[in-house]
């Protein structure tokens, strides 16, 4: 007996050895048959990255084994736009005021031409508002948004959507926008050193905080500042409107006021015009039938729940002029909220 063992052993070891090898084989021409959908986003603290995380299974599950889809995090959401467009991605991180400045070549986007092509309208997932928040112990020195006049203020990481939207705001108020640029994990030790003066604060849909102000928030006491009514009369002039905020829906302290007077910005996951038009269509029907579904992940999709179709025809009316992606037209035309006057991207 104890000559036959090693034999049964050496056969045990090959086959299992040989079925190894033979499975491992056969992986990676599964893997390699799978695209991949690349999602670029900000950092990791940011809700653009959390919610882009959130929804890889729901897309992975409803597209099935053909494709992957992963979450590759940028320094900023401009930064992601450009990867997007440089091909580095197949879809981009965005907003509104981001689309608005790639069209008229403003800002960042001045000079820049994109290794394969511009973002076109795709998916407009939910609103987002920005406010500005300052260190509670010295919080009588601010009454309005232009006590923050050419001050050194944390408007969010250079090249955020609220960043931008901040450096629109300054401009129709006529303030100098004096932007500090630090960690969003040093934005606390900031505010209370008075290395900055006031910080840029944001929620989605009116309710969720993103993870670094969240954090932020549960260390040093906060008071948010309010535009003045005569700020909010040139902003609603210049399209730029405030929204209330209940302020117990965002922070779990005090923060001075019962409500925050944020300005909108519509945030977007947008493509170039060549993903294939029914893999786009197929991306916003599975997104549109789990609408309720991603409620349930983060409040911040109750909007986009409530009237997923109209928030993309509001996300198009923002740049009318900017082209929309096929598998969206085709998406709007089965609705029936398409606008004729809008404009089809080619894929070429």
């Amino acid at each position: 007996m104890s000559g036959t063992r090693p034999v049964y052993s050496f056969s045990v070891f090959v086959a299992a050895f040989l079925a190894f090898f033979a499975f491992s084989g056969i992986q990676p021409a599964n893997a390699q048959e799978r695209k991949s959908i690349r999602w670029a986003v900000a950092t990791t603290g940011t809700y653009g990255y959390k919610v882009a995380a959130s929804l890889v299974r729901v897309l992975e599950d409803g597209l099935g084994a053909d494709y992957t889809v992963t979450v590759n995090p940028y320094p900023g959401t401009t930064n992601a736009m450009k990867a997007t467009m440089d091909g580095e991605a197949e879809v981009g991180y965005t907003a509104d005021v981001g689309m608005t400045q790639l069209y008229t070549n403003d800002g960042p986007f001045k000079d820049f031409k994109p290794a394969k092509s511009r973002l076109v309208h795709t998916w407009y997932a939910y609103p987002m508002e920005s406010f500005m928040a300052v260190y509670a112990p010295k919080a009588d020195q601010y009454k309005s948004w232009g006590d923050f006049n050419g001050k050194p203020v944390f408007f969010t990481p250079a090249g955020f959507m609220n960043w931008l939207n901040f450096h629109r705001i300054f401009k129709a108020l006529g303030y100098q926008f004096k932007h500090v640029q630090i960690g969003e994990a040093a934005q606390g030790d900031a505010l209370q050193a008075g290395t900055i003066v006031g910080s840029v604060a944001y929620t989605t849909a009116g309710k969720s905080l993103p993870s670094y102000w969240r954090e932020t928030e549960l260390r040093v006491d906060l008071k948010v500042i309010n535009p003045s009514p005569e700020e909010v009369k040139k902003l609603t002039a210049a399209n730029l409107t405030p929204v209330e905020i209940n302020a117990a829906d965002a922070f779990t302290k005090d923060v001075g006021v019962k409500t925050i007077l944020g300005v909108p910005i519509l945030f977007a996951y947008n493509v170039r015009p060549d993903m294939p038009e029914e893999l786009v269509y197929k991306i916003l029907s599975i997104l549109y039938n789990k609408r309720e579904e991603l409620t349930k992940t983060d409040p911040g999709f109750v909007p986009l729940a409530k009237d997923f179709v109209g928030m993309q025809v509001k996300g198009i009316n923002a740049n009318p002029d900017a082209p929309v992606h096929a598998g969206l037209a085709k998406f709007l035309k089965e609705h029936k909220a398409w606008n004729d006057t809008w404009k089809i991207a080619s894929s070429n």
